[in-house]
């Protein structure tokens, strides 16, 4: 077979801004993780599948099994009762976790389940 690219796990990108290794981030309708920091301009790799520990929205109520969206400006994952504003990402990651207002400023989130929408 020589028409194998790669596993898929990771995916290569040309940074819009500044990201630290472990930083959330949107490419098209999906979320990666950043493997290593990038600077703004730069090719960096971000990991497109698996569970992580990203940040969470302060006031968020979120039910383990939840379909969260990520809010571009606060860089955080919200509840599902998100009102998507401009370049928020909803409908491809899902909480792996249940957690309460206030009660961890991050949350386990399974990335990329499905296509997101970027409103």
């Amino acid at each position: 077979m020589n028409n194998y690219i790669q596993e898929g796990e990771t995916l290569e990108f040309t940074a819009g801004a500044a990201y630290s290794a472990g930083d959330p981030v949107v490419i098209g309708q999906q979320i990666g993780v950043v493997v290593n920091d990038v600077a703004s301009g730069a090719v960096g790799v971000a990991r497109m599948e698996g569970v992580f520990d990203l940040p969470k929205v302060d006031a968020a109520v979120i039910a383990q099994g939840e379909m969260v969206g990520f809010d571009v400006s606060a860089g955080k994952f919200d509840d599902n009762a998100l009102s998507p504003a401009t370049g928020d990402v909803t409908g491809c990651c899902v909480a792996w976790e249940a957690k309460g207002a206030t009660t961890s400023d991050t949350i386990a989130v399974k990335i990329n389940v499905g296509v997101g929408t970027v409103a």
